[in-house]
Protein backbone atom coordinates (compact mmCIF):
# COMPACT_ATOMS: atom_id res chain seq x y z
CA UNK A 1 0.00 0.00 0.00
CA UNK A 2 1.42 3.36 -1.02
CA UNK A 3 0.89 6.09 1.52
CA UNK A 4 0.82 9.73 0.57
CA UNK A 5 3.27 12.27 1.93
CA UNK A 6 0.30 13.96 3.66
CA UNK A 7 -0.55 10.74 5.51
CA UNK A 8 3.06 10.28 6.59
CA UNK A 9 3.23 13.90 7.74
CA UNK A 10 0.00 13.62 9.74
CA UNK A 11 1.21 10.39 11.31
CA UNK A 12 4.47 12.06 12.36
CA UNK A 13 2.78 14.96 14.18
CA UNK A 14 -0.74 13.81 15.12
CA UNK A 15 -2.53 10.81 16.63
CA UNK A 16 -6.17 9.78 17.01
CA UNK A 17 -7.61 9.70 20.50
CA UNK A 18 -10.25 7.22 21.74
CA UNK A 19 -13.02 9.34 20.20
CA UNK A 20 -11.25 9.35 16.81
CA UNK A 21 -10.32 13.01 17.12
CA UNK A 22 -7.01 14.05 15.57
CA UNK A 23 -4.81 15.58 18.28
CA UNK A 24 -1.18 16.78 18.18
CA UNK A 25 1.50 14.54 19.64
CA UNK A 26 2.38 15.65 23.15
CA UNK A 27 5.84 15.48 24.69
CA UNK A 28 4.97 12.40 26.76
CA UNK A 29 3.96 10.56 23.58
CA UNK A 30 7.45 10.78 22.09
CA UNK A 31 9.49 7.58 22.00
CA UNK A 32 11.69 6.78 24.97
CA UNK A 33 14.43 5.25 22.84
CA UNK A 34 16.63 7.65 20.89
CA UNK A 35 15.81 7.48 17.17
CA UNK A 36 18.40 6.18 14.72
CA UNK A 37 20.96 8.83 13.88
CA UNK A 38 21.87 10.19 10.49
CA UNK A 39 25.14 8.26 10.55
CA UNK A 40 23.49 4.93 11.32
CA UNK A 41 20.98 5.39 8.52
CA UNK A 42 23.60 6.57 6.02
CA UNK A 43 25.92 3.65 6.77
CA UNK A 44 23.40 0.83 7.26
CA UNK A 45 20.81 1.76 4.64
CA UNK A 46 22.82 3.51 1.94
CA UNK A 47 26.61 3.22 2.01
CA UNK A 48 26.80 -0.46 3.03
CA UNK A 49 24.19 -1.87 0.64
CA UNK A 50 25.45 0.28 -2.24
CA UNK A 51 29.10 -0.57 -1.58
CA UNK A 52 30.05 3.10 -1.29
CA UNK A 53 32.83 4.59 0.80
CA UNK A 54 32.63 7.91 2.59
CA UNK A 55 35.07 9.31 0.04
CA UNK A 56 32.90 8.22 -2.88
CA UNK A 57 29.82 9.75 -1.28
CA UNK A 58 31.70 12.99 -0.59
CA UNK A 59 32.75 13.18 -4.24
CA UNK A 60 29.18 12.54 -5.43
CA UNK A 61 27.89 15.20 -3.03
CA UNK A 62 30.59 17.72 -3.97
CA UNK A 63 31.63 18.22 -0.33
CA UNK A 64 34.84 17.48 1.61
CA UNK A 65 35.20 13.93 2.97
CA UNK A 66 35.27 15.42 6.47
CA UNK A 67 31.66 16.60 5.95
CA UNK A 68 30.49 13.05 5.18
CA UNK A 69 32.60 11.61 8.02
CA UNK A 70 30.98 14.01 10.49
CA UNK A 71 27.52 13.01 9.22
CA UNK A 72 28.39 9.30 9.54
CA UNK A 73 29.66 9.82 13.09
CA UNK A 74 26.64 11.94 14.14
CA UNK A 75 28.82 15.00 14.72
CA UNK A 76 27.04 17.09 12.08
CA UNK A 77 23.34 17.83 11.73
CA UNK A 78 21.43 17.72 8.47
CA UNK A 79 20.79 21.20 7.08
CA UNK A 80 18.34 22.04 4.30
CA UNK A 81 21.25 22.22 1.83
CA UNK A 82 22.65 18.86 2.89
CA UNK A 83 19.17 17.30 2.74
CA UNK A 84 18.72 18.56 -0.82
CA UNK A 85 22.14 17.24 -1.83
CA UNK A 86 21.54 13.81 -0.25
CA UNK A 87 18.11 13.64 -1.89
CA UNK A 88 19.66 14.34 -5.27
CA UNK A 89 22.46 11.80 -4.76
CA UNK A 90 20.25 8.97 -3.48
CA UNK A 91 17.08 9.77 -5.42
CA UNK A 92 14.81 10.25 -2.42
CA UNK A 93 13.37 13.42 -0.88
CA UNK A 94 14.87 16.21 1.18
CA UNK A 95 11.95 15.70 3.59
CA UNK A 96 13.21 12.18 4.28
CA UNK A 97 16.53 13.53 5.57
CA UNK A 98 15.01 16.51 7.38
CA UNK A 99 12.48 14.27 9.15
CA UNK A 100 15.30 12.12 10.49
CA UNK A 101 16.97 15.25 11.85
CA UNK A 102 13.66 16.55 13.23
CA UNK A 103 13.05 13.35 15.18
CA UNK A 104 16.54 13.48 16.67
CA UNK A 105 16.17 17.17 17.59
CA UNK A 106 12.78 16.58 19.26
CA UNK A 107 14.08 13.58 21.18
CA UNK A 108 17.14 15.54 22.34
CA UNK A 109 15.01 18.50 23.46
CA UNK A 110 12.54 16.35 25.41
CA UNK A 111 15.20 14.16 27.01
CA UNK A 112 17.47 16.92 28.24
CA UNK A 113 16.31 17.93 31.74
CA UNK A 114 17.45 21.55 31.30
CA UNK A 115 15.79 21.96 27.89
CA UNK A 116 12.62 20.14 28.96
CA UNK A 117 12.27 22.37 32.03
CA UNK A 118 12.53 25.45 29.81
CA UNK A 119 9.93 24.05 27.40
CA UNK A 120 7.52 23.19 30.19
CA UNK A 121 7.72 26.78 31.54
CA UNK A 122 5.95 27.99 28.42
CA UNK A 123 2.28 28.77 29.07
CA UNK A 124 -0.47 28.32 26.48
CA UNK A 125 -2.18 31.50 25.36
CA UNK A 126 -5.91 31.43 26.14
CA UNK A 127 -8.13 32.16 23.15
Amino acid sequence: MIRSFRDAWLEAFFVQDKRNRIIPIEADMLPTRKPAGIGEILIEEFLGPMGLTQGQLAKAMGVPRKHVNELCNDRRAITADTALILARVFGNSAEFWLNIQRRIDLWDAMNSPKRRKRIERAAPIAA
